[in-house]
């Protein structure tokens, strides 16, 4: 919910591990370089705007995503779609061709999940 007590419709929420307690899957410094990427895009592009009509796109800076390999690691919700090497320069492409084109960078995925049956839009009552 908004603040005033409507609802707010939920495109995407990012997931970034960028600044680990224990940085096993890369540099911390590329991460928090890779955080302050993702807020400045988000925002130029408009993508945090409650009154987008896709609706807003979320983002979370998270300790660890458990991938432990290739970092920083994204991950892209409810698409199921996990990346690795995200580095400033990276989420430039990331952004605006998976997010705003809805064409997935096939070449940084490490790995696809399924979140359940619900939050899938083919499941139906």
């Amino acid at each position: 919910m908004s603040g005033g007590g409507r609802p707010v419709r939920v495109e995407r929420h990012l997931l970034l591990c960028a600044t680990p307690t224990k940085p096993r899957c890369g540099d911390p410094a590329v991460g928090v370089a890779s955080w302050e990427r993702l807020k400045s895009l988000l925002r130029q592009l408009d993508l945090e705007n409650p009154a987008r009509p896709a609706g807003v796109v979320w983002r979370t800076k998270a300790d660890c995503l458990r991938v432990c390999r290739d970092g920083p690691i994204l991950l892209v919700w409810p698409d199921g779609i996990t990346y690795g090497g995200v580095t400033p320069e990276r989420l430039e492409r990331i952004v605006r061709q998976h997010l705003i084109d809805g064409e997935p960078v096939r070449e940084w995925i490490l790995q696809r999940c399924a979140f359940s049956a619900a939050d899938s839009p083919a499941s139906g009552p």
